[in-house]
């Protein structure tokens, strides 16, 4: 899903590209972020050194500078050895005269190419640019048709010599990365720098959307297919259909699923509800994210559409349309899984068409999963599971209620904590229901609710209203335990308790500061930027585990090597598709949001140690003899240090930390100090458990005293 006003990919007859493609241009951010420093360096750069390269774009205030002539200065200073590929790449692209988007979609072909014909694509590179760039479109076109069909939405236009050491890079990376975990970085860096400009459906979700769908899906449709993270999920299709009224997302979702597997891909630009490019195709399931509360979705236009077999939806109901388009596109017994916000489940316009659902067997099951599980990420959404009715299968009693927030023991339901726990609970349930139409009931989680009991005036689909409350606190011996855990851990906590602060005496000198950016110059310690990415096999450290004082929560993303946000912090990132793993001795220090907080991993795999260190995570990892950790991260969150080294965007706060400053004291006075600092991170670890073991004890006794399982004596 795009907003309206996204650009979008070029006309297919469009002149061809004879513009400066090559002249890529950065910021002073770039610059600094390529050679590892701060932007007040740059600042200085241009200040003190004449023949510092002169802005060839920008405005005044936010000048831009050829790639080129950057790099040359910077490698003549000795400032940088050489600009990864991943970077100058990514540059590049965002040079690209028609924008990003339009270099994505340039680059997807051209590395359709380079993966399912490798032979020609190694027969064009050894050809100069020109006769590259002359013989490359028809190469193009065959392996685009041959993948997508031959009205595919890939509008790309000739390409001119000056674009083709754009392709070459890619190709170089695709070399390196293979061609779809090159088109995955490259994708990710894009929509991380369009935070806003698109609606997106986390991996986490799209995989259990596609658990919930089954296994043996051979062909698929998402109407509004985005960046097509739903169809990428599944496993084993043949065939895949995807539409989108952007052209823009059409094409990229259209290339990122070719490059992801062998299925043969269908895709479309048009609206799915006004322009269904698939009438009449039947497939075995649909996955969709469609957007929400949308009121000029076609209702003036489309009120005798022979989709509306369940009513007519209301202005207010376009979900209720989709849902519907979603039935009218599966054969009889398919299954469709469709993302959705729970005013759906309670809307008073669209009780008749949910009763529908319900006395025909359409819908199956509602999952309410965790606030934060996908945008907008301030309310918890809704799955719905259905399947189209066969006339010879009576339809079942009872519709399927699962609602997740109980998942999470410790407090509110956070989706980045809890969803291992929440994805296997809900396919687990959903198997036992798909399998017999029954399942054991959960209190507060789960169970079969007869559609009888449904089918009131509201027909309200709501999870949480339809379930038994859950057993006080887990239930008394639970809330024995707890309040057990809970006085040792106040015991330990008063034990911890800091003694009175001694004044300092008067220093006869000030010490001498550095920073953490020297530090990194001199080798005193390495300085990475997490990703979040691995092998899918390890935790992932989070930046709310970090803030919480809590254990690895995260789950690696699927696009392993290079996934977004890969090498994009400061100093060079971790070799694509190598996943950076916390040691025992590293600090790790959260960049985005609120400051003044560090961790040290310890041997203790709940401090992080084995995990894959996340992004808007920075991992300082010091030399053993020459920095004491403990020592680093304490001074690391000294309140003035942290305001000196932020920046402040409109909705967020952002740390450099390079900029941080700590004294430079010799190694035995470091550990002093670092033995002190350790001792406040135990007594702040014993105040954290000790909140949450009393909020767990006092809501558990409120719900006891409520629901009459315990006494107020």
């Amino acid at each position: 899903m795009l907003e309206e006003n996204a650009p979008e990919v070029a006309a297919p007859d469009a002149a061809p590209d004879t513009g400066p493609h090559a002249a890529a241009e950065v910021t002073a951010a770039e610059i600094a972020r390529l050679a590892g420093v701060g932007r007040a360096a740059v600042s200085n750069w241009r200040r003190r050194h004449p023949d510092f390269p002169k802005p060839v774009g920008g405005t005044e205030t936010s000048p831009s500078f050829a790639l080129a002539e950057v790099e040359d200065w910077l490698r003549a200073q000795g400032k940088l050895a050489e600009v990864p590929l991943r970077e100058r790449v990514w540059q590049q692209i965002t040079a690209h005269p028609r924008g990003a988007a339009a270099a994505l979609v340039e680059a997807g072909a051209a590395l359709l190419v380079v993966r399912d014909r490798p032979a020609q694509w190694l027969e064009l590179a050894a050809l100069p640019d020109e006769r590259l760039a002359e013989r490359l479109p028809a190469v193009r076109d065959a392996a685009l048709t041959a993948r997508l069909g031959a009205e595919h939405p890939v509008a790309v236009r000739q390409p001119g010599a000056a674009a083709v050491p754009v392709l070459r890079g890619v190709a170089e990376l695709a070399a390196g990365l293979g061609a779809r975990q090159a088109f995955e970085f490259l994708l990710g860096r894009h929509l991380e720098a369009s935070p806003r400009q698109y609606t997106l459906t986390p991996d986490g979700c799209a995989e259990l959307m596609a658990g919930l769908a089954g296994p043996g899906i051979r062909t698929a449709l998402d109407p509004a297919c985005g960046t097509g993270s739903p169809l990428r999920a599944l496993t084993g299709a043949t065939v895949l259909h995807a539409q989108d009224a952007s052209p823009e997302l059409a094409a990229l979702a259209a290339l990122r699923l070719a490059l992801h597997g062998s299925a043969q891909v269908r895709a479309a630009a048009a609206d799915s509800l006004r322009a269904d490019a698939f009438a009449g195709t039947a497939v075995d399931a649909v996955l969709c994210h469609p957007p929400f509360n949308e009121r000029n979705w076609g209702h003036d236009e489309l009120a005798y559409d022979p989709r509306w077999e369940y009513g007519f939806p209301a202005r207010t109901e376009s979900e209720l349309a989709w849902i519907q388009h979603a039935l009218a596109h599966l054969r009889e017994g398919g299954t469709a899984v469709l993302l959705m916000p729970p005013a759906a489940a309670t809307r008073r316009s669209g009780r008749r068409i949910r009763a529908d659902l319900l006395r025909r067997g359409a819908l199956r099951a509602v999952v309410s999963l965790p606030a934060g599980a996908a945008p907008p990420y301030g309310i918890p959404l809704q799955l719905w599971v259905l399947r189209r009715p066969a006339p010879t299968v009576p339809a079942p009693t009872g519709l399927l209620l699962v609602d997740t927030a109980g998942l999470d023991p410790d407090g509110p339901a956070q989706a980045r904590a809890a969803w291992p726990d929440v994805r296997d609970a809900v396919l687990a349930t959903w198997a036992a229901y798909d399998r017999s139409g029954a399942t054991p009931e959960v209190p507060g989680v789960s169970r079969v609710v007869p559609v009888v009991d449904l089918l009131d005036d509201d027909v309200d689909l709501t999870p949480a209203r339809h379930l038994p409350p859950p057993a006080a606190g887990g239930g008394l011996a639970e809330l024995a335990a707890v309040r057990k855990r809970l006085d040792a851990t106040l015991t330990r906590a008063a034990r911890l308790t800091p003694p009175p602060a001694t004044p300092a005496a008067p220093a006869a000198a000030p010490l001498s500061q550095t920073t953490v950016g020297e530090l990194a110059r001199a080798g005193a310690l390495l300085l990475r930027a997490g990703t979040g990415s691995g092998n899918g096999e390890l935790p992932v450290l989070t930046e709310y585990d970090v803030y919480a004082g809590t254990a690895p929560s995260g789950t690696t993303t699927p696009a392993a090597a290079g996934g977004p946000g890969s090498g994009s912090g400061p100093g060079p990132g971790p070799d694509a598709g190598e996943a950076l793993v916390a040691e025992p001795g590293d600090v790790v220090v959260p960049v985005v949001g609120a400051v003044g907080t560090a961790r040290v991993v310890t041997e203790d795999p709940a401090s992080g140690a084995g995990a894959v260190i996340g992004r808007n995570l920075q991992l300082l990892r010091p030399d053993p003899a020459a920095l004491d950790p403990w020592f680093l991260a304490g001074f690391l969150r000294g309140t003035a240090n942290t305001r000196r080294a932020s920046s402040h965007a409109s909705t967020a706060t952002r740390l450099d930390v390079r900029r941080l400053q700590l004294p430079r004291l010799p190694l035995a006075e470091q550990r002093r100090y670092g033995a002190r600092f350790r001792a406040l991170a135990e007594f702040e670890d014993a105040l954290r458990l000790a909140g949450r073991l009393g909020e767990q004890l006092v809501q558990g006794l409120y719900d006891g005293l409520s629901d009459g399982s315990v006494t107020p004596d």
